[in-house]
This record gives C-alpha cells, sequence and structure tokens, in this order.
C-alpha cells in the first residue's frame, strides 16, 4: 500500500480527558485493520471532570499532543475528530412515527433518515443539544421487533430513539479550544461509545454487556443488547476521587497519593496477603509517613465500591440488569487498579473482564497503546475511519512534510515496535516527562468545511443570546 492509498483512509482523533490530552493518527490496512502511525500524549490541567475549565491550559495541551503525534506521523494535521464527555451528558428514549403516502414501495434509508431527522426538533431544556440518535427496534404496521426494515413495504414506520444530549457551552468550549490550537473538529462523538468501539467485539454487544469507563473525572458507562446501544450515561466520579480520598486518609500531597495508588493500590484489601509497610518521605527535614498497605486498600475500598454502586444502579434503571449475558467489561485508566476487576464482580454479580483497545488494531502494535488507558482515544479513530472510508478529497487534510532532522522519529506501523516521542509518560509523574513541543510559528487554519458535521454548524451558527 503506498502513501497515497494510506492518507486517503487516515484520521486523527483527539481525546480530551481530564488527566490526559492524547492525539492520535492511523488508517486502516489492506487487512481492514487499524495502523497507528502517530500518536502524542501530554498531561492535561485545563479539564475537570470531563469539562473545559480552562481554555488556555487546554489549548496548550492540545498544541503539544499535536505535535508530538505530527513528528510521529512526519505528517500535518488539518481536521481532527474530537470526543466529548462530562457529567453535563444526558440520555432519553423517544417513539418516533413516519406515515408513507405509498404502501407498494419499499422502506428505503431515506424514510429511516427521515425518523431520525424529526428526533432532532424534539423541545430540550435550555442549553442542551442532542449529540446522537440512536435508532433502537422498529414497527413496519403491526409487525414489531423489526432491526432492520429496508426492503419492507407498509404504511406506518415507526422507531424507538435513545437520544444523547450535552451542554452546548461545554461542546463550544472544546470546540474552541480545538480552533485555538490551530485545528478545525469534522465531528463530535460521545466518548463512551468510542470506547465501545475499541474494546467490545460483536458477540458481546448481542449477548449484552455494560461497558464501564472509568476515567480521571468520570465514570461513562454503555449498555448493549442484540448489538444495539440501549442506555448511555456519565457518572461524575472517577480515578481523582481515589487519589483525593488516599491524600486526604493518609494526609499526603496529591502527587504522593497518585503513586500510592498505581504502585501499591488494590480495589480489595482482603487479596492484601503480606501487609507491608510503605514509607512515603516527609518534607524537608520532616519525619517520614508509614502507611500501611492494607489500610491504603481500605481506602481505596470504599470509593470504589461507591462507584459500582451507582454503575449498579444505572444498570438497574436501564432495565437490562438481567439480560446482560456477557456481563460487564471495564476499560480506562481506572481499570488498571489491582483488584479491581474482581471487586466488580463481588459487588454487582456480573462476570467482568479488563477492557483492551486490541479488538482491530493491526498485528504488531506497541504495548503502549494496547492499555486501557487509550482506549478512548483508539475507539475514536476507529470510529471515524469507519465512517469516511475512502471518500475522495479527505487526503486534503494532511499536508506531507519535509523529511528534516526535526521530524525524525520512530513511526508505529504493522513491522515494527517504534516508539513515540512520549514513552516515558507516567500518569503518577506527568510533569516530569513532558517535554515543550509547542511551534512558534502559528498555524494555518484548513478550509475543509465539506467534512464539517451537523453538529459544528450549529454551534457556529447559535446566536449568542442562547448562552
Amino acid at each position: 500500500m503506498n502513501d497515497q492509498v494510506k492518507l486517503k483512509n487516515t484520521a486523527v482523533a483527539l481525546d480530551i480527558g481530564t488527566t490526559k490530552v492524547c492525539a492520535i493518527a492511523g488508517h486502516l490496512n489492506q487487512y481492514g485493520k487499524l495502523e497507528i502511525i502517530g500518536m502524542g500524549v501530554v498531561k492535561s490541567e485545563g479539564v475537570s471532570r470531563g469539562v473545559v475549565s480552562n481554555i488556555d491550559k487546554t489549548v496548550k495541551a492540545i498544541r503539544e499532543a499535536v505535535d508530538i503525534a505530527e513528528r510521529n506521523a512526519n505528517c500535518k494535521f488539518r481536521i481532527v475528530h474530537v470526543g466529548i464527555a462530562g457529567q453535563h451528558i444526558k440520555s432519553l428514549h423517544h417513539h418516533g412515527l413516519l406515515v408513507r403516502h405509498d404502501s407498494h414501495t419499499e422502506i428505503s434509508q431515506d424514510d429511516i433518515d427521515k425518523l431520525i431527522k424529526d428526533m432532532y426538533k424534539l423541545v430540550l431544556p435550555p442549553g442542551d443539544k442532542i449529540l446522537h440518535v440512536v435508532p433502537q427496534e422498529y414497527t413496519v404496521d403491526d409487525e414489531q421487533d423489526i432491526f432492520d426494515p429496508i426492503g419492507m413495504s407498509g404504511v406506518r414506520l415507526e422507531a424507538n430513539f435513545h437520544i444523547i444530549t450535552g451542554q452546548i457551552s461545554a461542546s463550544r468550549n472544546i470546540l474552541r479550544c480545538v480552533e485555538k490550537a490551530g485545528l478545525e473538529v469534522a465531528d463530535v462523538t460521545l466518548e463512551p461509545i468510542a470506547s465501545a468501539a475499541s474494546v467490545l467485539n460483536d458477540q458481546e454487544k448481542e449477548a449484552g454487556v455494560a461497558l464501564v469507563d472509568i476515567g480521571g473525572g468520570t465514570t461513562d458507562i454503555t449498555i448493549f443488547k442484540d448489538g444495539i446501544i440501549r442506555h448511555t450515561c456519565v457518572i461524575p466520579f472517577g480515578g481523582n476521587v481515589i487519589t483525593r480520598d488516599i491524600r486526604e486518609g493518609c494526609t499526603v500531597m496529591n502527587d504522593q497519593a497518585e503513586k500510592l495508588k498505581v504502585k501499591f493500590g488494590s480495589a480489595m484489601a482482603d487479596e492484601i496477603v503480606d501487609n507491608r509497610i510503605i514509607t512515603v518521605p516527609g518534607f524537608k527535614g520532616r519525619d517520614h509517613k508509614e502507611i500501611s498497605e492494607k489500610n491504603l486498600a481500605r481506602i481505596i475500598q470504599a470509593r470504589v465500591e461507591e462507584i459500582f454502586d451507582y454503575v449498579l444502579w444505572e444498570i438497574r434503571r436501564s432495565g437490562y440488569d438481567n439480560k446482560l449475558i456477557a456481563g460487564m467489561v471495564l476499560t480506562g485508566g481506572g481499570s488498571l487498579l489491582r483488584h479491581i476487576d474482581l471487586l466488580a464482580e463481588y459487588h454487582t454479580g456480573l462476570p467482568t473482564r479488563i477492557g483492551q483497545p486490541i479488538e482491530h488494531l493491526a498485528h504488531g502494535y506497541s504495548s503502549q497503546i494496547a492499555s486501557p488507558i487509550f482506549a478512548t482515544a483508539v475507539g475514536l479513530l476507529k470510529h471515524k475511519i469507519d465512517s469516511i472510508g475512502d471518500k475522495p478529497g479527505y487526503v486534503e487534510e494532511f499536508k506531507k512534510i519535509t523529511e528534516d532532522n526535526r521530524y525524525q522519529s520512530d513511526r508505529f506501523s504493522a513491522g515494527g515496535s517504534g516508539t513515540t516521542a512520549d514513552d516515558s509518560y507516567d500518569k503518577t509523574d506527568d510533569a516530569d516527562n513532558i517535554e515543550d513541543t509547542r511551534s512558534e510559528e502559528p498555524r494555518k487554519k484548513g478550509l475543509f468545511n465539506k467534512l464539517f458535521t451537523l453538529t459544528k454548524d450549529f454551534f457556529e451558527t447559535v446566536p449568542d443570546s442562547e448562552f
């Protein structure tokens, strides 16, 4: 596959999270598998619980992450696909009806599109905007539970829809950050949907599964049954509240609490056999602190159980608590906590596994990209490549750069184990591992608005008076 063909189905995804900002670029190989050609990860300081709280810090992090990814991919990025999450995300169900005038013609995709388009006319609370409309089951005349009505005949076409909404202001702030970084937004996708694309297989979605993405500021839940998204929600708790509990319970600094959680933490105190004593250095000559490993696990377990209480409540609220044959899949940085899968099984009664974003990666992927931390970023990339395909002109969002020494680096490829410029990234000590890679020359904004989705068009055209 030559470089021109590769670029045609290459996409760039941007995961703006509470703890990290990740830019990732990749394309499909000839076997339909995802090859990562560049990735950049930096610490995020301007996002709180999935919502932008500081524009300048977020813009700085986006620039740094994109610059690292550009050097690895030997490309200049112009258009990116962005994920959105946060505690403002809500979901609801609605029923749609379309009366067809000609019962002799077959139901087409245009009829389904009309039903979906009608959902965007729903009256929502002020400041909310529909992000996704997900069809559930269809009804043609009196025949119910139809998953694909195209080709059938009938007068009344009905459907149940799962509708996901979010605050316009939160989405608009994300768009502003990306645009101030010199990039353009092609689409905005709900992050739980993206995570599901990278860690779940078709059998799990068909049998019934709950995906729980435990991030730094939020925990995202997506429930699948019969291959369809049935329920989504965002819980405003994540790994940061566990770190905060350790900080308060052990009276240590925040960075020390994070290191304690990552290196010695466990979600189940009963699994601690040899109760080691952990020594934490004191301040400037003061006495050090000694913390029992089992006491540390008790602090962590109490908060993780509370998170799973919310997860279980949402699963029951969805009505699918007895229909999840495949159980639960944990992903995100919080799923790396030791014994968290065991605690999830004991607390919810559902079989649980840890989900890694390797379902669609080409052979030879880096071990770094296989971490649950990058489930959302890989999912965004896969989700967008699937929706774009080989559309003419999509390659125009890239501009091949000259091969000078500044941009020489190892590349991700199917046949090698290339590394990114930020392989030393460690969430326990981010500040020491982030290098300043911002370019002094401002970026020129691209002009390829034909790829923009209705979501972005809406955000640009809403009058300021609505905010």
